[in-house]
């Protein structure tokens, strides 16, 4: 019995060895597939983070310009106009002026603007009170330039006409809505 123990043990150590031999052409071809799949993954990854076509749309230049711009503007009849005007989500705006009298009363104005990129200027279009649009040039990110009511600089007096924005400045002095 001992005799046929170890030609058995012998065979079935050959058959085991020869079993997973006949299994590393199929772990060695399913290796490389996978990696091949790893390696096209990783360059879509890279195509993906090379992609410059994300950077060439433009960015709406009227979210640059929400907040809060404040200043005093020239007045014919009184010592100055505080306007406040605040551009809000969804192009809403409100423009609060109080002028500088012995009244206190604030008047409120709330209507859409549009950005003009072309011009660099922003169109205040009311909700009531017919269709006297207000124009501001932009002159950088923290400033804007009220215009005349055709769009063009004001000939008189021009540096006054000038509203900052609120975060720009370190004294202020802002209607709270």
């Amino acid at each position: 019995m001992q005799a046929l123990k170890k030609p058995f043990t012998h065979s079935l150590g050959l058959l085991l060895f020869t079993s997973l031999f006949s299994a590393v052409p199929a772990m060695a071809a399913t290796d490389l597939e996978a990696q091949e799949g790893f390696a096209r993954a990783r360059a879509k990854i890279h195509e993906q983070e090379t992609n410059h076509a994300a950077h060439e749309n433009h960015i709406d230049k009227s979210l640059e310009f929400r907040g809060v711009f404040y200043g005093y503007l020239p007045c014919d009849d009184c010592a100055g106009i505080k306007t406040t005007l605040s551009l809000k989500q969804k192009d809403n705006y409100l423009l609060v002026t109080q002028p500088a009298r012995e009244s206190s009363r604030e008047f409120y104005e709330k209507g859409k603007y549009s950005w003009n990129d072309e011009d660099q200027t922003v169109v205040l279009t009311p909700k009531k009170g017919g269709t006297h649009k207000r124009y501001y040039h932009i002159e950088d990110e923290g400033t804007l330039i009220q215009l005349n009511d055709d769009g063009a600089r004001m000939t008189r007096e021009a540096d006054r006409y000038v509203l900052r924005r609120s975060d720009t400045v370190k004294s202020r002095e802002v209607h709270i809505h």
